[in-house]
């Protein structure tokens, strides 16, 4: 058998991530070796997210992968976030030397995907974006349908009700949806946490907790482990 390459991946722990580490575990050029995540200081929690570094750390060892962090002060600037991503990628390659690429769960938005690579390309690195293109419909239909299990955590207000935060993420949910959301939330609609489905060796139980409204705009239902 010829040796998969290494491949980090941008980790959420959201659906569009989940979906991407099943793409790329089913995907015999690449061998998953780390995850990497942008956390908050302060905070303690995923950026943009807003979920617990303790779900976090419990839905990382569910799905056996290292975790390395790109570390962000409260309201980073752009030129912030670039260089604690390269700090993150510094460690990365400490460990995995020969890493070349690494993976992200984007969908469509050309100009997210330029960023990313121009970002990488400074770096010495390539891009996968192995969801890319793919129906947001049938995707969302599809991570229901294979059994995953997850919590919209974060839900943008200008473009969905704030009664969307906190429920899980199901056919339901996805039928609710007005016609003018994308059914991935990949405009920033929503944000999810998932804590089941079958890239996990054994769930994370979560509990919905307290859903607080912040900058006028976002709803964020904090879960907390059952």
């Amino acid at each position: 058998m010829p040796t998969r390459e290494p491949i980090a991946l941008s980790w959420s722990g959201g659906k569009d991530s989940t979906l991407a580490l099943a793409a790329l575990r089913a995907d015999p050029t690449y061998e998953v070796a780390a995850l990497l995540t942008s956390v908050t200081r302060g905070y303690d929690r995923i950026s943009i997210h807003g979920v617990r570094r303790t779900l976090l750390e419990a839905q990382v060892k569910a799905v056996g992968l290292p975790l390395y962090e790109v570390v962000l002060e409260p309201s980073s600037s752009n030129e912030a976030y670039e260089t604690a991503f390269r700090d993150g990628v510094d460690a990365l390659r400490a460990d995995f030397p020969a890493l070349r690429k690494i993976a992200f769960g984007d969908l469509f938005l050309e100009e997210v995907r330029a960023y990313r690579e121009q970002l990488l390309g400074r770096l010495g690195l390539e891009g996968v974006f192995p969801l890319w293109g793919l129906d947001t419909r049938e995707l969302a239909r599809r991570f229901v349908r294979d059994g995953y299990q997850a919590h919209l955590v974060c839900v943008d207000t200008t473009q969905l009700g704030g009664e969307f935060a906190g429920r899980a993420l199901d056919a339901s949910l996805i039928a609710d949806l007005p016609a003018t959301a994308d059914p991935c939330g990949e405009r920033g609609e929503y944000h999810s946490f998932v804590w089941d489905g079958p890239v996990f060796a054994t769930p994370v139980p979560v509990v919905r907790g307290e859903i607080v409204l912040r900058d006028g705009r976002f709803a964020y239902c904090d879960l907390l482990k059952s």
